[in-house]
């Protein structure tokens, strides 16, 4: 049994670590705001899935909350999820992206200062890997071009990792998720949000000509990563590595639709608009070094992951049709 904080983990992907943490016996305390970012309900109900964790409510920017709960904790590791997420709103509000990312994880490893023995997970994402024309993508590509506000926070957030671990002795794993999907998926997501206007009989607008393609990787498997990885942190050399958790396969646009479709047994009807701004043609994960440093194998095929979400939806909404 380990004693470990996870931020975040009321959300999306966050509940399903902790579930899985908390499974195999560990003794968790959760972190989250539970901000209006999307329905704070949603995030509640997933924290109700939580026990016995300790849920507690607050910022990651709250210095005197973070020493108090790391007095209190004495945590041997720490799980980092929590962040704004979201490539477009965060062309709206890149100050806030900003201050939660960049200065909310420098909160957190301010407390690690003094206890360099505690081990740190990091949650990266796919998008810093920007507008890169060589695919897949692997951890030693040129990611200095990221393409939105976030990507550029999370590739801050990576380099903040790599300046103070050395110093300090961290050992730290920083996961780069590609396309994260599965039950509990945040509303505002493609296959969410596409599988409820579906059922409620609405238009999907659809950006771009329908080629462009994302590595979709189902939340079993992204949580496998994620354990993997603190496993590793147990006998990892001083500093960070950086692994890439995708689903080994890039799904385009309309064949994400047409999966959907399928699953569900309704027809869609569809519009078509520019691509949007921070939006890249193609992600893909070269998987080589998660695979043989942490034995990662995405092991969910992309129909079946969206059949399993798609009786999660009708079990969670109601919709038995």
């Amino acid at each position: 049994m380990a004693r470990i904080l996870v931020t975040g983990g009321a959300g999306f992907i966050g509940s399903h670590v902790c579930e899985a943490l908390l499974a195999r016996g560990d003794e968790l305390v959760v972190l989250d705001d539970f901000d209006d970012f999307y329905d704070p309900a949603l995030k509640r109900r997933n924290a109700g899935l939580l026990k016995p964790a300790r849920i507690v409510e607050g910022d990651i920017r709250d210095r005197a909350l973070l020493a108090r709960l790391f007095a209190e904790g004495r945590f041997e590791a720490v799980i980092h999820l929590a962040a704004r997420a979201g490539v477009r709103p965060s062309l709206l509000d890149p100050l806030l992206y900003e201050d939660v990312n960049v200065r909310g994880t420098l909160a957190l490893l301010e407390e690690l200062k003094t206890r360099p023995q505690t081990r740190f997970v990091f949650a990266s994402s796919s998008s810093v890997y920007g507008a890169n024309d060589k695919l897949p993508y692997c951890e030693t590509d040129d990611i200095r071009q990221p393409v939105s506000p976030y990507a550029a926070t999370k590739r801050a957030g990576e380099l903040l990792l790599q300046a103070v671990a050395p110093t300090y002795g961290f050992r730290i794993a920083s996961l780069r998720f590609f396309t994260v999907y599965g039950p509990r998926q945040r509303p505002d997501l493609a296959i969410h949000a596409f599988t409820r206007k579906m059922v409620e009989g609405e238009t999907l607008t659809l950006f771009g000509d329908g080629t462009q393609a994302r590595d979709y990787t189902y939340c079993t498997d992204i949580v496998a990563g994620v354990l993997a990885a603190l496993a590793w942190t147990e006998t990892a050399p001083v500093g960070v590595e950086h692994f890439n958790l995708g689903g080994n396969r890039s799904v385009p646009t309309m064949v994400m639709v047409e999966t959907i479709a399928q699953a569900l047994g309704i027809a869609p009807s569809i519009e078509w608009a520019p691509m949007q701004p921070g939006d890249v043609q193609q992600t893909a994960a070269d998987l080589t070094k998660s695979s043989r440093v942490l034995g990662y194998l995405p092991r969910t095929p992309f129909p079946e992951g969206v059949r399993k979400f798609v009786s999660w939806y009708r079990e969670a909404y109601g919709r038995a049709d």
